[in-house]
């Protein structure tokens, strides 16, 4: 972990927020709805997410109902 990836996350409420509720693994669906916010915005914040590998999803080759969690990388953020 370095702090260029904490100031990262820290840059965007919505980031920081989903960080936050993925101590256990979710859909973006439920992380939409648990943090009112809109799926778009959820979606491309968790592959900002997974391209710095914060975030995994579990079931990749799912088309609907993708599962995502933390990495080690994420946890330690």
């Amino acid at each position: 972990m370095s702090w260029k990836e904490v100031s990262f996350v820290i840059a965007s409420k919505t980031r920081k927020s989903i960080l936050e509720k993925l101590e256990t693994p979710r859909t973006p669906t439920f992380l939409a709805k648990d943090l009112k916010l809109n799926l778009a915005n959820v979606s491309r914040a968790l592959t900002e997410l997974e391209n710095k590998n914060i975030v995994i999803c579990l079931t990749p080759d799912q088309k609907v109902g993708k599962i995502y969690s933390l990495t080690k990388k994420g946890r330690d953020i």
